[in-house]
């Protein structure tokens, strides 16, 4: 995938160094050719090589569930950290433990699943490929894939009657998979990078990201609607994050403060109610509001971390073993 995103040029090779103390790869040395540096969400590209420029969280977290999420008993889920585009997914089994439990090859970016808030039922979505988004069974059996056009998928959204909302980084357009099928509609938005995004109760589609002056946009496309509305947030959001309904506010994550605002909206208006601080995440490229949890996957402190929600506070669980460059996170369940 081309590793197209907000482009900063400053401080791009010590941000580089800083990867090899993250990732434990080994140093590398200054190079005289170009410098190509990008970003997707916060986590910086160099020379086509994602790495994060989030610095390394020195304060060892809980490595295992201190505190369990309110749900019934016998609920068997499954999480989803996935990694960085054509790389894996991790597969975990929390609360039962944080240890991981399998792997999904090819794929990368961010998921999603068949209900707004919550664990999926039986069902999710991960990005695939440069140009493809596909369905799994949980825990890992793929069911089908769709064709994104002009590749780049970013984010996914499924609204409650199973339509599939995929959006695209290098241009801003969202393409609408009607009952997740067939070619899609490809959607022109206002925005020139398009991030997260998430539907409501109500069907409508919500999704942020970067204009084409660099500023932060929240954007809405009404149901049933073909004309997009931008919002108008009462507080600032830095950088963008995850959009999704928790079951009362529409959420917006920014990616700078580490926190999830809460909005209840009225026209063009998104008010905000409360805000929820994840305590300890380094760069949650994306997050996930579950029962009584949210998930996020970190980029920076390369893992996935569970916090309560909406709570807020440090991590209450951290999943353990194989990341590269968390990117995203789903979860779903029998």
């Amino acid at each position: 995938m081309t590793t197209t995103g907000f482009v900063k040029y400053a401080g791009a090779l010590v941000a580089l160094a800083i990867c090899s103390a993250c990732s434990g790869a080994p140093a590398i040395a200054p190079s005289t050719a170009a410098l190509n540096a990008a970003y997707i969400g916060r986590t910086l590209s160099v020379n086509g090589r994602l790495i994060t420029a989030a610095h390394a969280n020195l304060n060892a977290l809980p490595t295992y569930a201190t505190i369990l999420p309110d749900r019934p008993a016998k609920a068997k889920t499954y999480e989803y950290v996935i990694s960085f585009y054509g790389t894996y997914a991790s597969i975990f089994d929390y609360p039962k433990s944080v240890k991981q439990i399998g792997t999904i090859e090819n794929v990368g970016g961010q998921g999603c699943t068949n209900v707004l808030y919550g664990y999926g039922k039986k069902t999710f979505w991960i990005v695939a490929g440069t140009d493809q988004i596909t369905e799994y069974q949980i825990p890992q059996k793929p069911l089908k894939t769709l064709s994104v056009p002009y590749g780049e998928p970013s984010s996914c959204a499924m609204d409650t009657s199973g339509d599939l909302a995929v959006g695209n980084l290098s241009n801003g357009d969202i393409v609408i998979f009607k009952n997740a099928s067939g070619s899609g509609v490809i959607m022109t938005t206002p925005l020139a990078r398009e991030y997260f995004d998430g539907y409501d109760n109500k069907g409508n589609l919500f999704f942020d990201g970067f204009t084409p002056g660099s500023a932060f946009e929240l954007v809405e496309l009404p149901k049933g609607s073909s004309k997009f509305q931008t919002i108008t947030t009462s507080n600032r959001v830095s950088f963008p994050g995850s959009v999704q309904w928790d079951g009362k506010y529409l959420t917006v994550f920014d990616q700078d403060t580490a926190e999830i605002y809460q909005y209840t909206l009225s026209g063009a208006k998104a008010k905000l109610e409360g805000t929820v601080s994840l305590t300890g995440s380094s760069d949650c490229a994306q997050t996930w509001i579950a029962t009584g949890v949210v998930y996020c996957g970190d980029a920076g402190n390369g893992n996935g971390e569970v916090y309560k929600y909406p709570a807020g506070g440090s991590a209450i669980a951290v999943f353990t073993g194989q990341f590269d460059v968390p990117l995203g996170v789903v979860a779903a369940e029998k």
